[in-house]
């Protein structure tokens, strides 16, 4: 989720009218209900979420309705329950998307033939480039703002986010050959938060701060490559 995807959405015209919206009360009534070809419907799908995202991170996320954001993307509430089950199925889609973006173009870690070193170096700048962006620091400040008071908000994000990528790291560390590499008596289930925890230092209490500079060039890849290497000492045979 970069900030230039978070952009408005596009009206719908009477040929893009969603089939589930021909209420009386909507600009579709009336109109005859066609099938929208894949493409259109994942770009609709594609606006939706800018719109929800913008919202959230423009007012927070206790304080957008549902109906707030179907006026401004120009849908019905019905579709946004149709599609993604109400508001945190939106928020989940979006944290998911921004992850998906970011880890595209990487080699499924279950699978890459390269040297251990190599798939963590590559995981490590998507990663910390992914954190990096300035609308996840606004999407970190706002979970940890609004976690106590809106608890579905913190286990969405979780689980879209962490959760997720703590997974694909615990499919990684159980690979057979990756497994022979380290040291005897580590819990699998630690490999993954220490490698995060070796990457981010810090970072992440910082990113509460709004003056603090994201990691960019250079820096991100010195942290990087610091952090990979602390991990690597403590784990390999």
């Amino acid at each position: 989720m970069t900030a230039s995807e978070l952009n408005d959405a596009t009206p719908l015209d009477a040929q893009d009218c969603p089939e589930d919206n021909y209420s009386p009360d909507s600009p579709c009534f009336g109109k005859a209900a066609g099938r929208p070809r894949a493409a259109d419907k994942e770009a609709r799908r594609e606006a939706l979420l800018a719109t929800a995202g913008r919202l959230f991170l423009a007012k927070g996320y206790s304080k957008v309705s549902l109906e707030m954001i179907a006026r401004e993307a120009h849908v019905a509430v019905r579709t946004i329950y149709v599609q993604f089950g109400g508001k945190a199925g939106l928020l989940n889609a979006i944290v998911a998307n921004g992850r998906q973006h970011h880890m595209a173009g990487m080699a499924s870690m279950v699978s890459d033939p390269r040297p251990m070193a190599e798939i963590l170096h590559d995981f490590a700048l998507r990663f910390l480039t992914l954190v990096s962006l300035p609308a996840f620091h606004h999407l970190h400040r706002m979970v940890v703002a609004e976690a106590n008071s809106t608890p579905e908000l913190a286990e969405t994000f979780f689980q879209a986010g962490p959760q997720l990528t703590r997974a694909e790291l615990g499919r990684f560390f159980a690979r057979p050959d990756i497994q022979a590499q380290l040291r005897d008596g580590l819990r699998p289930e630690m490999l993954p938060v220490f490698l995060i925890n070796c990457l981010m230092g810090d970072y992440m209490t910082r990113l509460l701060f709004p003056g603090d500079e994201p990691l960019r060039g250079e820096a991100l890849r010195r942290q990087a490559a610091e952090g990979l290497d602390l991990f690597l000492h403590a784990v390999r045979r």
